[in-house]
Formats: C-alpha cells, structure tokens, sequence
C-alpha cells in the first residue's frame, strides 16, 4: 500500500482553514454576514473535515458590491500587469501543488493522481493567462469612405459570476478566474456545497498573492451555500455574465434566468460521452483510453465514458478484455496510490448509481460487470462502488442519461455511418472519440457527418482535456466554451470604432445628405 504523506491538520493549517470558517470573501476580508453553519464531509473515510458558513444574503450583497468597486481600478491596469499577477499565483499554486492536490483528494474523492492533475490545470491556465494578457487583440478593417479609419476592440465587461461544481472543484473555476482575470473582469465565485474547502484554501492563497501585489480588494471573491445562492447570482444585473457548470437541469434555470436580463450565460452541462472502436483499433490503445474514461473519477466527470460502441468483428474480443480489465481494478482510498477508484461523492450520488444499475436491468440490459456497493474495512463511509458494465440496445432510455457514475454501456454496430449515428442519438453533445487506424474512419468522424459533439478525438479517449484548446459542447451539454483558444472573447465586450480623419463627412452605402 503507498499512500501519501497525508497529514490532514497540515493542510487545514498551510491554507488557513480551521474546524469552523467564514464562506464570504472579496479578497483578504472574510465577512461576519452569515448564514447556516454546513459540514464537509470526506466521502474517503465519512469524517466531518470542517464546518463552512454560508454566506447571507446580505452578505451576498456586500461581496457584489466590492467586486463592482474593485472593476473600476482592476480594469485600468495595464493587461500585461494584470497578467503578471496571475503569473505570481500561478507560482503560489506550483509550491502547495502536492498539498492543494491532496485536499481536493480527500475533500473531493478522486484519486491522488488526479488531484494533483486537476492543480496542475490551474497552473497551466495561469500560463496561458499570462501569455493572453500580451495578446487580447482586435481587428482593423477597410471602410468603403475615403479617409476612414475602422478597427475593433475588446474591453472588460465587469463583474463574472463562476458557479462550479464538486467533480473538479477548483480547476475550472480557475479557467474562468484567470481568463477573467487578465481581461480585467472581477470574479464571484460560488463553489459547491460540497466541496467548500478547497474553493476556500484556492481564495486564501489567491488573496495573499493580490495582497503583496497591491490588488484592490474585491478581485477574488467566493461565496459558499446552497442552490439559493446560485439564483441570486442568476438573476443578479450586477452580474452580466454567469459561467454555470453542473446538470443540464441547473443549467437550464441558470439560462433562463440569466437570458430574462439579457445577461450572457457560459453553459457546461452533462456529457453522455462514446468512444467508437472500430475493426481497424489498436485495442491495447482503445482499451486503456475507454477503461480509464469509464472510472476515472469514479466516472464523475462530465467527460466520462459512457458508452462503447464496437464494430461486429471485435465485439466479443473487447468483451472479453474489457472483463479482464475491470476485474484488475483496484477500489479504495484514493490517497492510496495504487488505487484505480475512489468514492463517489456521497450516498446520494450512490442512491442514483443503484437506481441506474436497476433501470438498466428492467430495460433488458446484461450485466457484463456487475456492479454494486462496497461494505467492510476501509468502506466506511458507505461510498464506494464497482464500476459496472452492460451489453444495452441503443433504444434503451436510461442509455441517453447521464449517470455521474462509474456505469458503462456496451453497444454494437456494423458500418460506421451506424456508429456515427448511435454516437449522436443522445441529447447531450460534450466529448466523443474514435478508435481506429483507418484513415477514412477518422476523417468522417471529424466531418460535417461526423460527431455532433464540441470535443471530437481521434485514438484518445473522451476524458482529459488539455486547457490549450476550448471547452465546451453543444445540444444539453450547453454551449458554451471556456479555458483556450478564442474562449477569452467571452469575458469581455466586442466595440467597433470608425476614426474620420479627413475633412469631410462622407456617409456610409453613399447616402447624400446637404445642409
């Protein structure tokens, strides 16, 4: 067994936790306007790791009403400053990278490796972040009037609400934050419930590094609580853009409420993600890409794999490995490095798991892996369970759900075009991927005729995106794009500007008008 150096008090003391914390701040200051005190549970061993406030909604309020005050100087800073200081906490990040990723570990579920990975996306963000803040560019354009000059700009729109969720906890708050950040936007960020301390730890560390680099107070800010905050955030015009990760129910509230006020909305929903295996794999490759898609994470990311469509041919071979595979599998501690698969969030997240495992039954699904609950030493908590796997028709209802499970689905096909189709019959369209050597097979995938989905792979799975490119899907998945690429134009607002420097005032498609 090689677990880590696990020291609990530690990590609680390196990021100024303690038993019982404030869940309002708008950078160093922690505000008294509280609401009910709520528990974070680790779902590693069922402990009580410490109590968090949520925050008021006056106190929701004050922290609005800071970050609004601190955009009228953040956004004067010259974007290259700006992105100097998120350069700084990028390096905060890189010293309590083993410690932050130990505490997303534990607080969180997913395995060590994992939560190491998840602060290295942070990390990488704020690189980006800093080269982004010498490049926000626009356009200069031709005008059809003599001695006319045209050009766009991007400016800061004002203050971005950032509404996460528990299966990356900090990570994709940081794809926002950063992004924000060096655009000249503030933040509010509500973290979830249920992982109150890492977002509360990333706000400590963050803020220390505003404070020695003379940040105006309010930058930062994170609020904790329930789903109520999230619609005060929503329906907030203080707030003009609202970036919402979770269900496609929540997002779907968010959008509605968010578009009442002709706000922006940034969505990434759920995933009902598939990998094609097609005759022509590498299944040494397809299987270690599809296994660690299925329960990375104890499949609780939104990019997990959840269905396996595999060509005729090979189908009972996959079959076979994937048993082969699934019964190798190590369950347990995730701080334990030898582990493959931590826990699930909590017991409601596994209510849902046994839901799914009987659904899929009733519908006539076969139980290629079974599934199930763990019991005994080192399952205490109640929150661990078996990946599971089952040979499903494509009609089946519950198979265009998403399960935040460790569940996959086995499914047939015969020409690619068939597959393609079985590929995107599911309302969600976040990540897929194919498996093949064949040349033809990839380009079509890739094609107009191809997946329907924001995130298309050719031999990698559906899980582990680099934050160099634009995340994001489309159908219930949302829409939206955030972390790389041009996703930066999001944050800020599009202004068209005409200089005239002539002396004359020629109108535009030649209309005359003499005074």
């Amino acid at each position: 067994m090689k677990k880590t150096n696990f020291n609990l008090q530690h990590i609680l003391t390196t990021f100024q936790l303690q038993a019982s914390n404030p869940g309002a701040s708008a950078g160093g200051e922690w505000f008294e306007e509280k609401g009910e005190q709520i528990s974070s549970w680790s779902p590693v061993d069922g402990r009580e790791i410490a109590k968090v406030y949520t925050v008021s909604e006056a106190g929701y309020n004050k922290v609005v009403d800071q970050a609004r005050e601190a955009f009228k100087e953040w956004r004067l800073w010259p974007a290259p400053k700006r992105g100097e200081v998120v350069r700084r906490f990028g390096e905060a990040l890189r010293k309590h990278k083993e410690l932050l990723g130990q505490l997303v570990s534990y607080e969180m579920g997913k395995s060590y490796q994992e939560g190491l990975g998840e602060v290295q996306e942070m990390i990488d963000i704020c690189d980006f972040a800093v080269g982004l803040s010498r490049q926000l560019h626009g356009l200069t354009m031709h005008s059809e009037r003599s001695m006319h000059r045209m050009y766009e700009q991007y400016h800061p729109v004002g203050v971005v609400g950032i509404i996460s969720a528990f299966n990356f906890p900090v990570a994709v708050w940081s794809w926002n934050a950063a992004i924000a950040w060096v655009c000249g936007d503030t933040t509010v960020w509500k973290a979830s419930e249920k992982t109150p301390l890492t977002a509360l730890a990333c706000q400590n560390l963050v803020s220390e590094v505003f404070r020695q680099n003379n940040v105006p107070e309010g930058v930062s800010c994170v609020v904790t609580g329930n789903y109520k905050v999230g619609e005060w955030m929503s329906h907030d015009t203080r707030l003009p853009i609202i970036s919402a990760t979770g269900s496609t129910v929540m997002g779907k509230k968010v959008a509605a409420a968010v578009g009442s006020r002709l706000g922006k909305s940034l969505l990434e929903l759920g995933g009902n993600n598939a990998i094609i295996i097609s005759g022509d794999a590498d299944l040494k490759l397809a299987l270690t890409g599809a296994v660690f898609g299925a329960v990375g994470t104890a499949g609780q990311r939104c990019t997990t794999t959840r269905r396996l469509i595999v060509h005729e041919d090979i189908y009972e071979t996959v079959k076979e490995k994937l048993k082969s595979t699934y019964a190798q599998l190590r369950i347990g501690n995730p701080l334990d490095t030898e582990n493959h698969v931590g826990p699930l969030i909590d017991k409601d997240a596994v209510a849902a798991y046994l839901r799914t495992l009987q659904k899929v039954e009733e519908e006539g699904g076969k139980v290629l892996v079974p599934g199930g609950v763990l019991e005994g030493a080192g399952f205490e908590s109640g929150c661990y369970v078996k990946p599971a796997v089952f040979e499903v028709e494509r009609w089946f209802n519950i198979v265009k759900q998403e399960t935040f499970a460790p569940v996959l689905y086995l499914l047939k096909y015969r020409e690619i075009d068939e597959a393609i189709s079985i590929q995107n019959e599911v309302p969600q369209g976040l990540s897929s991927a194919i498996m093949t050597n064949n040349l033809r097979e990839s380009e079509l995938f890739l094609s107009h005729a191809g997946s329907d989905c924001g995130i298309a792979n050719v031999n990698i799975g559906t899980s582990g995106a680099e934050i160099g490119g634009a995340f994001g899907g489309e159908k219930d998945t949302g829409g939206g794009r955030e972390s790389g690429s041009d996703a930066w134009k999001f944050y800020m607002r599009r202004q068209t500007n005409t200089i005239n420097y002539g002396t004359d005032l020629p109108l535009a498609q030649g209309i005359q008008f003499n005074i």
